[in-house]
């Protein structure tokens, strides 16, 4: 894996019930991607090739605005080593589980 990608999605709606439904169609697609991912409170980390994680990131604002949003802000964080590995979600947080 030569990527990750953590994403906040924070689309641009009048009610908080309406933030939950849409970040939640989003995280239905990152899931149908069959990524790694994990959901965080905040974000959700994503692990890939790099290419694809950028599709992903593209698709996650269009998703957002097609649910609804007419509008979105999103805070993307990226990792990237073309020529070797990074670090994995499950090595970053297994000794945090609780």
């Amino acid at each position: 894996m030569e990527a990750s990608v953590a994403i906040q999605i924070l689309p641009k709606v009048e009610s908080t019930e309406e933030v939950v439904r849409i970040v939640d169609e989003v995280i239905d697609y990152i899931k149908s991607t069959g990524l790694t991912y994990q959901v965080g409170a905040f974000e959700t980390s994503i692990e890939g090739d790099f290419d694809q994680l950028m599709t992903v990131v593209k698709n996650c604002q269009l998703i957002a605005v097609k649910a609804g949003a007419p509008a979105v802000s999103s805070y993307i964080k990226t990792v990237y080593r073309p020529e070797g590995e990074v670090l994995g979600i499950e090595e970053k947080t297994a000794k945090h589980a609780h």
